[in-house]
C-alpha cells in the first residue's frame, strides 16, 4: 500500500471548483481506501488501474475513466505502471446548484475523447489557484462541460449483496477460469438453479453467464495491462484457445487486445 498523497489535503481546502492533480503508480501499488470531500474523475493517461468500492470494482484502462461522487470511499489498484490524472470537482453546498447539475450521480465508468484527454493533461499542468473568468477557469469549464456528455463504458462488475451470490462472486473472483454451471454452483450454496439466476439478475442488474463474462474481460484487462501475453491471459481464465478470448473481447471493447492497446499507447 501506498500513502495518501499529502497535497490532497491542499487540493481538499482550494476555493477553486475545479482543479487538477497528478500521481505516477508503479505496477502493483494500491492507494488504501478513502474517501473525498469533491467529486472526481480519476483518469489513467498510461496503464490501467481497478477502482473499488462497496459497489463493485471499476477497471480503468487508457481512454476510459472513473467517475466517483463526493464521498464514495474507494480503493485504487495500479495494473502495470499507471500516470493518475485526477480532475476533483467541487459539486456545489446546494442540492442542483448549476455546478453539479448534469454530472453523474453514481460511480461510472466514462469513455474520453481525444479532446478530455488534452483537457486533462493540459489541467494538471496549470497552477492549483487561478481567478476567476481567466482562461485557466475557462479550461475547467469545459472538461466539466465535457463529462456531462460522457457516454459509460460497460466496464463495471457490481457485486453482490445476498450471501448465496455473493459466495459465488468470491469464489469466481478468486479463479475466473472456474467453468462449472450455474446448477452446479445452485447445489453448492444450496439453492435451486431458478433461484440462484433470479437472485444474480436481482443483485447485479446482470445474468450469471453475463457477470462471469464480465469478470474475465476485467480480469483480461488487467493481465494484459501487466504485460501477459494473450494466448496465456486466454488460458488462465478458462477460455478453450486464444481466439474465444479475442472475440469475447472484440464483442465487448470493438476492437482486438492487440490494437486497442496500441491505440493506447
Amino acid at each position: 500500500m501506498v500513502p495518501l498523497h499529502p497535497d490532497l489535503e491542499i487540493i481538499e481546502a482550494l476555493p477553486q471548483r475545479v482543479v487538477a492533480f497528478r500521481r505516477d503508480l508503479n505496477d502493483g501499488e494500491t492507494i488504501p481506501p478513502h474517501h473525498h470531500r469533491r467529486a472526481q474523475l480519476v483518469y489513467a493517461s498510461e496503464g490501467v488501474m481497478t477502482v473499488k468500492t462497496d459497489d463493485g470494482a471499476f477497471v480503468v484502462p487508457p481512454q476510459r475513466a472513473v467517475w466517483l461522487p463526493a464521498g464514495v470511499e474507494h480503493r485504487i489498484d495500479a495494473r502495470g505502471s499507471v500516470a493518475m490524472r485526477t480532475v476533483y470537482v467541487e459539486e456545489g453546498d446546494a442540492a442542483g446548484a448549476p455546478e453539479s447539475q448534469g454530472l453523474p450521480t453514481q460511480v461510472r465508468v466514462l469513455h474520453v475523447t481525444p479532446l478530455l484527454r488534452e483537457l486533462i493533461l493540459a489541467a494538471v499542468d496549470l497552477p492549483r489557484t487561478y481567478r476567476p473568468d481567466s482562461p485557466e477557469e475557462r479550461l475547467m469549464s469545459v472538461i466539466l462541460d465535457q463529462i456531462r456528455v460522457l457516454p459509460v463504458a460497460p466496464l463495471a462488475l457490481p457485486m453482490p449483496d445476498d450471501a448465496r451470490v455473493k459466495r459465488v462472486a468470491r469464489a469466481l473472483l478468486a479463479d475466473p477460469s472456474d467453468g462449472r454451471s450455474l446448477t452446479d454452483w445452485a447445489a453448492d450454496v444450496g439453492a435451486s438453479a431458478r433461484t440462484l439466476a433470479r437472485l444474480f439478475l436481482r443483485e447485479t442488474g446482470m445474468s450469471f453467464g453475463a457477470w462471469r463474462q464480465q469478470l474475465r474481460l476485467l480480469r483480461g484487462l488487467e493481465l494484459l495491462a501487466a504485460g501477459q501475453p494473450v494466448t496465456t491471459v486466454a488460458l488462465d481464465l478458462g477460455y478453450d484457445s486464444p481466439s474465444a478470448f479475442i472475440a469475447m473481447f472484440r464483442r465487448n471493447l470493438g476492437t482486438t487486445p492487440t490494437r486497442y492497446f496500441e491505440q493506447a499507447a
